[in-house]
């Protein structure tokens, strides 16, 4: 028997809506209320919100003024919603690298309404990104995604999904989303890797080209040195001026200097772990 438009339209919305019954329902907006912090474990997919984040007042870092004002500059262009780049931070180790990320965080949220978000994302976990990009993607917040010390070896192929991430791809970062990463390396990959490929490759320029352009996507870079002895004292007197430490500068040189002696080099990682010791033998808190 031909069906006529009387009996064929409440065949079709019967249809319709055993189809709506099976399509799965709408996956609300992540509620991150509980933080201006939280940790992604991608693993379960979670946002694991933090309660005190592990950080140095932004006055504190010294010798590295510049990289700081610039950093600084670009977060408060994007907490305001105003264009702004993904940055890499790369450079000598413990030279306040990550530091400044979570100082530049608390710095402008001092002063913002609606507070933006820091959300940390391991590097073993690089490759569940676009999972994470989606959740956040639904989020009112505004958030600062930060990798530290973050670099990729020969095999490695998860860099293809942070490429495509900042720029590449077609739904590309989220308006509400910047990405900032970490790193010892300026290309993200061991120099090695980079002469390894060039010396066995038909054509050396292409070879590596894919990886190195990695670093490209990134809009903002900023150099991280070694300090010299200057810098190095003027971070021991900041930190032992603001915690309130009991001891002369003469005292403080002297010791900072033979600590960092043991340690063979000078960084802001060195200095707060000589204020660490100081501070607990006098007894002090550094919170």
């Amino acid at each position: 028997m031909a069906m006529t438009d009387e009996t064929l339209i409440p065949v079709l919305e019967r249809i319709a809506n055993a189809l709506e019954r099976l399509a799965p329902a709408p996956t609300p907006p992540p509620d991150l209320s509980a933080s201006d912090a939280y940790v992604w474990q991608a693993d379960g997919a979670r946002l694991i919100a933090i309660d005190k984040v592990n950080r140095v007042e932004f006055a504190l870092l010294q010798g590295i003024e510049r990289q700081a004002e610039t950093l600084l500059q670009n977060t408060r262009q994007f907490a305001t919603g105003n264009p702004a780049n993904n940055a890499l931070l790369w450079g000598a180790r413990g030279t306040g690298k990550s530091s400044l990320v979570k100082a530049v965080h608390a710095e402008i949220n001092r002063n913002l309404k609606e507070a933006l978000l820091l959300v940390e994302i391991h590097r073993e976990d690089i490759a569940s990104l676009p999972r994470l990009l989606d959740i956040l993607r639904t989020s009112a917040r505004r958030t600062v995604l930060f990798c530290d010390d973050l670099s990729f070896d020969a095999q490695d192929q998860d860099y293809k999904s942070l490429k495509a991430v900042l720029e590449g791809g077609v739904e590309g970062r989220p308006e509400n989303v910047i990405f900032y990463a970490t790193s010892n390396r300026r290309h993200l990959m061991a120099r090695d890797m980079i002469e390894n490929e060039r010396s066995t490759a038909i054509n050396r320029s292409e070879s590596t080209e894919e990886k190195v352009s990695l670093s490209d996507r990134f809009g903002l870079w900023l150099g991280f040195h070694n300090m010299d002895q200057a810098t190095y004292f003027a971070i021991c007197e900041g930190y032992a001026a603001y915690f309130g430490l009991d001891i002369t500068t003469d005292d403080l040189r002297a010791q900072a200097l033979e600590w960092s002696m043991t340690r063979g080099s000078r960084s802001g990682r060195v200095a707060w772990q000589f204020i660490q010791d100081v501070a607990g033998k006098q007894g002090k808190p550094l919170s």
